[in-house]
């Protein structure tokens, strides 16, 4: 039953771990909030998503032609350890990592700010 109050949930296969890892709606809501404001202030322009079976990925970029300024991954697999998220930086380094995303957006929210503030 769907509408109104009910959520919908993915079910994977009796028996099957699920064949690729994603963002839920609230999540994917969360980050394309911040990549909207971030093409706004002219830091962004373009984006992609990667969709394996152990990550989720989510990359910005400043021009279409270059690696990602940043990547945004989410690992269910390290929920436990370190946490599920991280924020990797344009040479590839971790930026930061930890169990709840906005805690891993709020550098980039930061900055942003500071965009704003100029």
């Amino acid at each position: 039953m769907t509408g109104p109050g009910h959520k919908a949930a993915v079910v994977a296969f009796p028996g099957r771990p699920p064949s690729q890892i994603g963002f839920d709606r609230r999540e994917l809501n969360r980050i394309l909030d911040l990549y909207g404001r971030m093409v706004a202030a002219g830091q962004w322009r373009d984006y992609a998503m990667d969709f394996e079976r152990e990550v989720a990925v989510f990359s910005a970029f400043r021009r279409t032609s270059e690696r990602p300024e940043i990547r945004i991954e989410k690992r269910p697999a390290l929920h436990t350890r370190q946490g599920m998220w991280a924020l990797f930086g344009e040479a590839g380094q971790v930026l930061k990592r930890g169990h709840e995303l906005p805690g891993i957006l709020a550098p980039l929210e930061r900055r942003l700010l500071k965009i704003v503030e100029e």
